[in-house]
């Protein structure tokens, strides 16, 4: 079987930042527009999004996962400009995106999203689950790509995420169905599954572990950090669970925060189990984009 190649990546924030009305700069907008127009606006660039997308179609992936933050703060204006952005990268049949907490900044529009990128968040049979978006299942070539959305409006100062107990149940019974099938299945979710950052938790993130020990996947992707990492967390039987993350799509580096970067996997059929390896390609100085390392997760 030949391989099938994934790209992920997250964090776009993407630039620029529309100008707000003044009626929209109230409570946790406030903040976050002084944030970005002193600080982020200097390390999230569109030159950078731009070289990083151009050697990521570059190398022709099967498909493409987002997992959230498009946007900074959910201002109206910016939900069209990022679905411009999106049918740039492809189609919804080539991209999958979950949204990310700055996805839903404020209750305001906390689902516009949904609205204005259904397409590339829904599940191939949209209405399984009553009426609800996530979890959503697509399957692509060997993969079955599961999006479930940790995004919720917080207070100021606040990051953490949540998936909540209908989209828990809802999930189990998706993992449930999908565990005795032949598929590379594969969890997008924003929030990493830990943190010791508590403004930036995953607030559930126990009830999903235990999700993930009774019923497995073969990979869980996400966001949040804007750093790489990769833990492992259990799988049934014993087995482990590779979790991935990956830096802001758009950012230079500052402070603890690396270089905008995105992960290649490839993965095979082999045996009665599967081959992935993972390419991280990222970003330089020079604004050129190199791979960093390669390494096999199973």
């Amino acid at each position: 079987m030949a391989s099938f190649s994934l790209a992920h990546l997250s964090d776009p924030h993407l630039p620029p930042l529309p100008a707000p009305r003044l009626s929209e700069l109230a409570g946790k907008r406030a903040l976050g527009y002084l944030n970005w127009t002193r600080n982020r606006h200097r390390f999230h660039r569109r030159d950078v999004i731009d070289v990083l997308m151009s050697d990521l179609q570059a190398q022709v992936p099967n498909h493409i996962a987002i997992t959230g933050d498009l946007v900074n703060l959910a201002l109206e204006a910016e939900f069209a400009p990022a679905l411009a952005w999106l049918e740039s990268v492809g189609p919804p049949e080539r991209v999958t995106v979950v949204p990310g907490n700055h996805d839903a900044y404020v209750r305001a529009t906390c689902h516009r999203f949904t609205e204005a990128w259904g397409s590339y968040l829904a599940s191939d049979n949209a209405g399984d689950h009553d009426g609800a978006i996530f979890p959503t299942l697509r399957r692509r070539g060997p993969l079955a790509l599961i999006g479930v959305s940790s995004a919720v409006p917080t207070p100021p100062l606040m990051a953490t995420g949540w998936l909540g107990r209908s989209q828990m149940d809802a999930l189990e019974h998706l993992l449930a169905t999908l565990a005795s099938e032949p598929a590379f299945r594969i969890l997008l979710i924003h929030h990493p599954l830990r943190s010791r950052a508590r403004a930036k938790r995953l607030t559930d993130s126990s009830e999903l572990l235990a999700l993930l020990k009774q019923y497995g996947v073969e990979l869980v992707l996400h966001g949040h950090d804007h750093v790489h990492s990769t833990i492992w967390v259990e799988g049934p039987n014993g087995s482990s669970i590779p979790v991935v993350g990956v830096p802001s799509a758009s950012s230079l580096a500052h402070g603890h925060y690396p270089d905008a970067a995105y992960n290649l996997f490839s993965i095979t059929r082999d045996g009665d189990g599967w081959r992935c390896q993972q390419m991280v390609r990222g970003i330089n100085q020079a604004r050129q984009v190199r791979e960093i390392r390669r390494v096999r997760l199973t």
